[in-house]
């Protein structure tokens, strides 16, 4: 892994929290997404070199949904960057972490994600995220 790629926080709304986050860090969101296979829209901040994606649901099943229901707002994941995501799945799981995708899959912000399942991560989602190269 090279390095924290960004934290995911989950949110009520981007509306709301764009504006909360803008105030906080002192900037604009640079970046709106919708990612549709996940039921989700996205808007990204950046601090100094660290990013941070606020998710908001948009389908009453999606993921987001479901954590924030359970747990409330706040963060839902850690994502780490890494250079060959397929080879970084294989390392972990042959360290014994659980994987939640098989094979690495679309996500938001121009990556290829895979996520590590939170109950053999000590209750942290962890995603893997591999710039995809067009």
């Amino acid at each position: 892994m090279n390095k924290i790629e960004h934290l995911g926080v989950a949110v009520k709304s981007l509306e709301v929290s764009n504006l909360l986050f803008e105030k906080l860090l002192g900037s604009s969101h640079y970046k709106i997404e919708e990612v549709a296979s996940e039921g989700v829209r996205t808007s990204f901040f950046k601090s100094g070199p660290n990013k941070i994606e606020l998710l908001e649901a948009t389908t009453e099943d999606s993921i987001i949904a479901k954590f924030i229901e359970k747990k409330g707002e706040g963060i839902h994941h850690v994502a780490f960057a890494v250079t060959d995501i397929v080879a970084e799945m294989a390392r972990l799981k042959d360290e014994g972490f659980t994987l939640l995708n098989e094979t690495p899959k679309r996500g938001a912000d121009n990556k290829l994600v895979a996520f590590v399942h939170p109950k053999s991560a000590n209750g942290i989602l962890i995603e893997l995220c591999q710039e995809v190269m067009e």
